[in-house]
């Protein structure tokens, strides 16, 4: 049992690890001070990110110890049912994916305008536009509550498997609240009355009760 727990201690130190320098790169003040140093060639950053972000990812889960304990397996059907959901929540996937603009997010458009001369140190990493559309319409960050769904809808699942959920979904919830911030201080008014209308992750609303003096 105790070798079970160091393993799992090790995973969630893993998993923190890679969350805590995500974010970092991610944030606009690295941007900024990158771009002070680099000026346009920032234009590369995202690309560099994304392969980064990718490359500590399988590091830190191939490092991570992979204790075979057994959560649960489902028996027919029931397997069967619970990868109709999966299969449901990577069509979901697939319905953000076709109100993104692909080229700018993995970084490739920025180093075309880069070659071009089009390319403006303002933009930082990317160009950002504020679009309420398609599964926006729902909720803030569909990327993440679908990918929930996808990783939770598994027939059978391990304990490292079921470490790596919880550690993913928490840096979902981390993650959207940290890129909120971002947001905010590009969009202002218009992103806090968006968030003021649409929830965050879940598809619910929590209404806030004001005291009324009396």
């Amino acid at each position: 049992m105790k070798n079970i727990l160091d393993a799992l201690i090790i995973a969630v130190l893993f998993f923190s690890l890679f969350g805590i320098q995500h974010s970092v790169l991610a944030s606009l003040q690295i941007k900024e001070k990158l771009k002070s140093k680099i000026g346009s060639k920032i234009a590369f950053y995202r690309l560099f990110f994304n392969i980064e972000s990718l490359l500590t990812f399988l590091l830190f889960y191939y490092l991570s110890p992979h204790p075979r304990v057994v959560v649960y397996r489902l028996q027919p059907p029931w397997d069967l049912v619970v990868l109709g959901f999966q299969g449901m929540s990577l069509l979901l996937l697939f319905w953000v994916a076709l109100h993104l603009d692909w080229k700018e997010f993995s970084g490739i458009a920025q180093i075309l305008r880069y070659f071009r001369g089009e390319y403006k140190a303002e933009e930082l990493d990317e160009t950002s536009e504020f679009r309420i559309e398609g599964p926006y319409k729902y909720v803030r960050h569909p990327a993440y509550l679908f990918s929930i769904f996808f990783l939770l809808f598994r027939p059978s699942m391990d304990l490292f498997y079921f470490t790596a959920f919880v550690c993913m979904t928490a840096y979902f919830f981390a993650g959207a609240y940290f890129e909120e911030k971002k947001l905010e201080k590009i969009f202002g008014a218009e992103y806090e009355k968006y968030k003021q209308t649409v929830p965050m992750i879940l598809p619910i609303k929590f209404r806030r009760r004001r005291s009324e003096s009396s």
